[in-house]
């Protein structure tokens, strides 16, 4: 299932590349660096490279192989997802935003430790980093792999290193700045290339008629039954936003591009652009699934996108550009990481330890953290064997038993001033206790719920029914141990004033201001225009 790659194809891949490394190194050689400007872009982003940088560091491989992957198998339900992500991006907008902006910090590591307690933060950035290297890294350059692989026939290790040695270069010298500037051009090919692949692959299946011809009712229904195994309503209803709460909210992947933005309304505006472009999805990513699953009666699953890559449904020179875009989405999502691990590192260990390090001392630990975790990731390479193939379904179910526990501190945590350090580190620890508990025992048995005995109930739950079942519990645990008589004696009083009661109250304020109130008015159609969108949607896909 080779690509029959041309001339002109090479040669478009070949200038994607060169511009792509032009512009790091542009924004890497400009000026010596300082802290702001190497970990944060200098808070000089406006709303527009906010929005692109959020959209190209979350679409990557995984998504191309996975979504489409998912749709091919099951249809549109897996675009559930996508859009629980959007109402989870308003969110970020409108409120959270604000908060992280006002409470002057870099990571949200350090956010903890002012909310709570120092003895939260560098045990959040730890398991931060381990999640990034299994959830981010490694499933990056497995789907990558996949592809590389049935397209030319390359080595997985061969592809991957090359990949990861050419995003390292400029990120290790340029930091957020070189790499929030080349996700805005990433960011148009990774959609101009998804497009191309979509538009050209509904005209060989006859239009959207055609495709609903040749596939089952079921596949454009985006709302299964309760007992769906992998997309259950209430999983995806109730279950799916709290993994996208933790994975939008409180991820320092994400919340480092709304803190680098030049004002508070760039940062929310950012994200509701964001949340529109998470539309797209849908159908650039999974509807080729569909489309896979159309054209060719046996593709399995993760061959999806590779089996519409591989076939002649793309004239020359239009392969370039679609194999460019996604491999735009590999390297945006994998600069993105590396200067996560960099500014989680030196911010909150190196920074902690040493307070009087200079900023041009702070600037190399970055470049040397992110120079070790490229290393590291082409060490772990291998790893990649480890990942099941169902790579999307494999990422949203790890990250169901991860994510409630964190979801719940920060949550609750925005929401009451009350909630003190003791509660929030106890529900983590009997949360990720729990949630890790599950991971291993489905790595050991599988589906062999018989040797699991008392356990097996926990196994066999969907994992987004898990999700919701493991909030709840964690919601308890919090809010039983804040309002206990002697926590209000005990409890740290937080530095952080600002939370989501103060973030509402300046909205009402700020749409009596003549100041602000324009550009609340304009975020506010933005939103609504957003919502009417999804409603049409699950409308038209019920």
């Amino acid at each position: 299932m080779h690509v029959d790659f041309t001339f002109l194809d090479s040669f478009i891949l070949l200038i994607y590349l060169i511009i792509v490394l032009s512009l790091g190194f542009y924004y890497s050689g400009k000026k010596e660096l300082n802290y702001e400007e190497y970990f944060l872009a200098g808070k000089k982003m406006g709303w527009i490279t906010v929005g692109l940088s959020i959209f190209a560091t979350n679409i990557s491989s995984e998504h191309f192989i996975g979504l489409a992957g998912a749709g091919a198998a099951r249809g549109l339900a897996v675009g559930q997802f996508e859009l629980m992500a959007i109402f989870t991006l308003i969110l970020l907008g409108w409120i959270i935003a604000p908060i992280y902006i006002k409470a002057g910090v870099a990571t949200t590591p350090e956010f903890l430790e002012k909310r709570f307690d120092p003895s939260l933060r560098k045990p959040f950035a730890i398991i931060s980093i381990v999640i990034y290297i299994f959830t981010k890294i490694t499933v990056t350059l497995f789907a990558g792999g996949i592809l590389f692989y049935k397209m030319f026939g390359l080595n997985i290790y061969t592809s991957a290193i090359m990949i990861v040695l050419l995003t390292g270069l400029y990120t290790v010298l340029g930091g957020a700045t070189a790499v929030m500037k080349t996700h805005v051009f990433q960011a148009i090919v990774l959609i101009v290339g998804a497009v191309l692949l979509t538009l050209y692959g509904l005209k060989e299946v006859g239009g959207f008629s055609g495709l609903k011809a040749k596939l089952p009712p079921d596949f454009f229904n985006m709302f299964k039954s309760i007992k769906d195994p992998d997309y259950p309503w209430t999983g995806v209803i109730f279950g799916a936003p709290i993994i996208a709460f933790w994975y939008w909210i409180t991820d320092q992947y994400f919340v480092q591009k709304i803190l680098s933005a030049k004002s508070i309304n760039d940062a929310r505006r950012g994200s509701l652009f964001a949340a529109l472009l998470k539309v797209l999805p849908i159908f650039i990513l999974v509807l080729p699934g569909l489309i896979a699953a159309a054209l060719f009666q046996d593709v399995k699953g993760d061959e999806a996108y590779p089996s519409l890559l591989a076939s002649n449904i793309l004239p020359i020179g239009v392969k370039g550009i679609v194999l460019a875009g996604l491999l735009a989405a590999i390297m945006s999502s994998l600069s993105s990481v590396f200067n996560t691990v960099a500014i989680l590192f030196t911010n909150d260990f190196y920074k902690v330890n040493n307070p009087a390090a200079s900023e041009r001392e702070l600037v190399l630990v970055g470049r040397l953290t992110t120079t070790a975790i490229v290393i590291l990731t082409i060490i772990c390479v291998p790893l990649v064997k480890l990942i099941s193939s169902q790579v999307y379904l494999y990422l949203q179910s790890l990250q169901g038993y991860i994510s409630p526990p964190i979801t719940v501190v920060f949550l609750w945590g925005f929401i009451l001033k009350r909630i003190n350090a003791k509660a929030a580190i106890t529900t983590l620890i009997i949360g990720e206790g729990i949630g890790l508990l599950r991971l291993i025992l489905e790595m050991l048995y599988g589906t062999n719920l018989q040797k699991l005995g008392i356990f097996s109930s926990l196994v066999s739950l969907n994992f987004l029914h898990f999700s919701i079942f493991l909030f709840v519990f964690c919601t308890v645990i919090i809010l039983v141990l804040t309002y206990l008589p002697q926590s209000e004696k005990k409890s740290k009083i937080s530095s952080i004033k600002y939370l989501m009661p103060n973030s509402f109250s300046e909205l009402a304020v700020g749409l009596t201001s003549d100041r602000s109130k324009s550009s609340i008015l304009i975020n506010m159609m933005i939103s609504a225009f957003i919502l009417l969108v999804i409603i049409g949607l699950w409308s038209l896909w019920f």
